[in-house]
């Protein structure tokens, strides 16, 4: 069956908890788990001549996105650990989120891509579309979509 298992996160509270399903899956079959938190890249301010004093270089801008990695991608190192499940973690620079996930899963000889269907939510979400969406055009890989649970009204 599958023996690595791509899981990714976006750092929301929906995405880190299909996260967890993904580590609780790749331990029932088994697998070992790569998570994955994808920042975007570094951009330089527009429409000004010179760059205010107050706003972050390239390197501390990923040095900061780095830590956000290690935090967003904590509870999956976590639960891998707490249930026995091999783990390596990483963060990723791209504003094509679902290109990243995609080429990660063959650059890490990945042979499953476990996500939520949903994450950050907002006009971000409306203007650029489901990544999770676009991850399913682009994987050479299967991908399983975790399904958000809402609660009935």
């Amino acid at each position: 069956m599958y023996k690595k298992i791509l899981v990714t996160t976006d750092g929301s509270e929906v995405s880190a908890a299909a996260a967890i399903k993904g580590v609780t899956f790749a331990k029932s079959i088994g697998a070992e788990v790569v998570g994955m938190f994808v920042a975007p890249e570094y951009q330089y301010p527009v429409y000004v001549e010179i760059i205010p004093p107050t706003y972050p270089s390239e390197q501390e801008y990923e040095t900061t996105m780095k830590k956000a990695g290690e935090v967003h991608l904590k509870p999956i190192q976590e639960a891998a650990q707490s249930m026995g499940v091999k783990c390596t973690a990483l963060t990723l620079f791209s504003d094509v989120p679902a290109q990243k996930i995609a080429d990660a899963a063959t650059e890490n000889a990945c042979d499953l891509i476990f996500m939520g269907s949903h994450g950050r939510t907002g006009l971000n979400k409306l203007l650029v579309g489901s990544v999770t969406a676009r991850v399913l055009g682009l994987s050479r890989v299967p991908v399983l979509v975790d399904r958000l649970d809402i609660p009935a009204k």
